[in-house]
This record gives C-alpha cells, sequence and structure tokens, in this order.
C-alpha cells in the first residue's frame, strides 16, 4: 500500500520464499506470525511507522522442517512448501486487514508485506540489521505459552542490530 492510500487496501505480498526486505530505507520492521502477540506488535508497528515517518515492513517467516530434510525428501515436501507458504502469505494479509479494521484511524504510510523462508531467528536478525527498528510480540505461536519471552523474543532482543520494541499483550478486560 502506497503512502496516502488511507489504509483501505491490503498490499500484495512482495517477496516469497526471498529474502528480507533490502535495497528499501530502513524503516520499521514488524515480525507477525499470525497469533495475537504478533497482531498487538502489529498494532504497534503502525503506530511506530507513523510516528517516525517511516516505511513499515511486515515479515513472516517459514520454517517448514526445523531439523531439516533427511536425504532425497526435499523434492517430496515441495508442493507441501509451497502451499505453507501460500498460506502464511494469505494469513498476514488477513492480519493486517485485522488490524487495520480495530485501528480508529487505518494506518496510510508505506507498507510492504514479506514472506520468507527459512529460520525464524536468523531471518530476523539479518532483515532487522538495516531497520530503525523492530517490534515483536512478547510470544508467538511456538506453543510454550508458560514462557513470559518466546524464544524467537528472547533471540532477537539479544542480538538484533536495531532497537527492539517488545509489546506485551493487553491486560485482562
Amino acid at each position: 500500500m502506497a503512502a496516502g492510500s488511507a489504509g483501505r487496501d491490503v498490499p500484495v505480498v512482495l517477496s516469497v520464499l526471498g529474502r528480507p526486505p533490502a535495497g528499501r530505507p530502513p524503516g520499521v520492521l514488524a515480525a507477525c506470525d499470525g497469533s495475537d502477540g504478533s497482531l498487538w506488535a502489529l498494532d504497534r508497528a503502525m503506530t511506530e511507522a507513523e510516528r517516525f515517518g517511516l516505511p513499515l515492513y511486515v515479515l513472516a517467516v517459514v520454517n517448514p522442517a526445523p531439523a531439516g530434510y533427511p536425504p532425497g525428501m526435499a523434492e517430496l515436501v515441495q508442493e507441501s512448501v509451497e502451499t505453507l507458504v501460500e498460506s502464511m502469505a494469505d494469513g498476514l494479509r488477513r492480519s493486517v486487514a485485522a488490524v487495520q479494521r480495530q485501528r480508529s484511524a487505518p494506518y496510510a504510510g508505506e507498507l510492504s508485506l514479506h514472506v520468507v523462508l527459512g529460520n525464524v531467528i536468523e531471518v530476523l536478525l539479518e532483515a532487522a540489521a538495516r531497520q530503525h527498528t523492530l517490534v515483536i510480540g512478547t510470544r508467538g505461536n511456538g506453543g510454550f505459552a508458560r514462557l513470559l519471552l518466546g524464544s524467537v523474543c528472547s533471540a532477537v532482543v539479544h542480538h538484533a542490530a536495531c532497537p527492539v520494541l517488545v509489546v506485551p499483550a493487553p491486560p485482562a478486560a
């Protein structure tokens, strides 16, 4: 979505299976996996991008095989990986649309969506190296709700080359 579009349209996903946003001006990078925590972080990232007049890059990372594939299996799972990435791209568009609907004034700045295949922590750290700020929720879809900070959040807080804004869950109603 280009600046001035008043937040009415959700942009297409610019890079799928590619690299994190590169060759573009530094901006606010929002990590989004579709979890409630990432949606709260996305809302805050929109606010930060507006406040500083920066572009907003929304990044989802797909890691279909955390332990890797046994020899010869990569070809067999390629179709599943493509389906997973397409699903994540669709989920990313829906996440942005959901956050836009709940904001009092939709985000109207420069916005691009990126789905990248790889190790979540490595991709986020690489992408964050060129950014003004990385915004991330305290927990994502990792399944370990007992942790105060998720493993991805903890890793980027300790290793990112840019400031990291960690967005906690809102207070219970």
